[in-house]
């Protein structure tokens, strides 16, 4: 069976995270990415540490599958050969600052005129319009903005949590925008002009938080690893150690203390015996769990509370995660191709029975630049002199081209 997206083509003018991932997701499912980046040095993410053997991990993460042109879009050679890549494509992706792209001749407006049937999209910090609209809007930032930071951590300490959550959201919603722009053009033949928002992708995960302030007045108070609605719900002590358990009705609850924790009077206990009651009670709750749970080693107590169904979890380190052994067991590991080595890379979370992710390999810049000014119609002179000059580059690479 083939991938739903073969046959597709994405050209995108992207950087960082939030344009690449959502990019990366649609090279996942069969399309074929072409990433346009600076001669002179690419996508800046490159360039963000040299954690896997040599290549930065942000890079690894969100860019396997793609095609490199290295160009430079001030030149008018760089402009018109995106341009004319863009006449056989289905879907523009840009993240360039506010304005950026309408100056560069690649604007929604002017490529949807000459291909109608393009789906493009903007994505950008906060949106066209608006006082904040030129403001720079890294994940941290937007996070602060959005008010996830005021919610997020002790209630000693803020903290911005430990993803890049805005960009995350938003590069969600543009491949979610994507795929319904897409299919809406298979109905009617008409391609569409999308935004996305940082800051708006990320107010909307607020969910929740926002309904409370706007109907009670009261901010949702930073709560570690608790929960302000729900009780218990946090981090207990072991014997040698800690497990999170997160019980969310008063049957779960009863369960807990009977079966797990061999307490039964708690059950009878009137400040425990319901969610809002134990909430108002939370200390005394905590107090009298972690009595209790520190009498068991994590491992038993998690499989004590596993086999009663209370959800409950142990607290991994990255490394634990790494080697997981539910990942293990679902055969949930890759290897792609760097231009240095082969490395380690998940499945996507989806999983499509009769067909598996692309999971092509990350390019080197400007890996493609030669085959894709040959497809853009540039005679082997021409794009000698641009190479010469500078206006593109080309990866001196042994590596195989990612597949697509």
């Amino acid at each position: 069976m083939s991938l739903p997206l073969e046959g597709l083509t994405v050209v995108a003018v992207e950087q960082a995270v939030a344009a690449p991932l959502a990019t990366r997701q649609l090279a996942d499912l069969g399309a074929r990415v072409v990433k346009v980046e600076r001669p002179d040095g690419g996508d800046f993410a490159r360039g963000y540490d040299h954690a896997v053997e040599g290549t930065g991990a942000h890079f690894v993460w969100l860019n396997r599958g793609k095609e490199s042109l290295a160009i430079d879009l001030k030149a008018e050679t760089g402009r018109d050969v995106v341009r004319r890549l863009l006449a056989g494509a289905d879907v523009f992706v840009q993240n360039l600052a506010p304005g950026a792209a309408e100056r560069l001749g690649l604007g929604a407006a002017d490529l949807r005129a000459e291909h109608p049937e393009l789906v493009v999209v903007n994505l950008s910090g906060f949106g066209a319009g608006g006082p904040m609209e030129q403001r720079k809007a890294y994940d941290m930032l937007i996070q602060a903005e959005a008010g996830l930071i005021a919610i997020t951590g002790t209630p000693e300490t803020a903290v911005k949590t430990g993803i890049p959550t805005a960009d995350i959201a938003a590069g969600m919603y543009c491949t979610q925008a994507v795929l319904a722009a897409l299919l809406r053009r298979w109905r009617t033949g008409e391609g569409a002009t999308i935004e996305v928002s940082m800051l708006e992708a990320t107010v909307e995960w607020m969910g929740y938080a926002l309904y409370t302030q706007m109907y009670t007045g009261t901010q949702p108070p930073r709560m570690g690893l608790s929960h302000s609605s729900i009780a218990p719900y946090d981090a207990f002590p072991t014997a040698d150690g800690q497990i999170l358990i997160g019980v969310q009705n008063d049957q779960g609850w009863r369960t807990l203390v009977r079966e797990v924790l061999e307490a039964p009077e708690l059950a009878e206990d009137l400040r425990f015996a319901t969610n809002v009651a134990r909430v108002a009670h939370r200390a005394e709750c905590d107090a009298e769990l972690g009595r209790r749970t520190v009498t068991w080693p994590s491992a038993e107590l998690a499989e004590r509370l596993a086999r009663a169904g209370v959800p409950a979890a142990e607290v991994n380190g990255v490394a634990d995660v790494v080697d997981h052994p539910q990942l293990r067991a679902r055969d949930r590991w890759r290897s792609v191709r760097t231009e240095q080595s082969e490395v380690p890379a998940l499945l996507p979370p989806v999983t499509f029975q009769d067909v598996e992710a692309a999971m092509g390999g990350v390019p080197a810049l400007g890996q493609h630049t030669r085959a894709l000014l040959r497809e853009a119609g540039l005679r082997p002179e021409e794009i000698e002199q641009n190479l010469a000059a500078g206006v593109a580059s080309q990866a001196q690479t042994s590596g195989p081209v990612p597949a697509t």
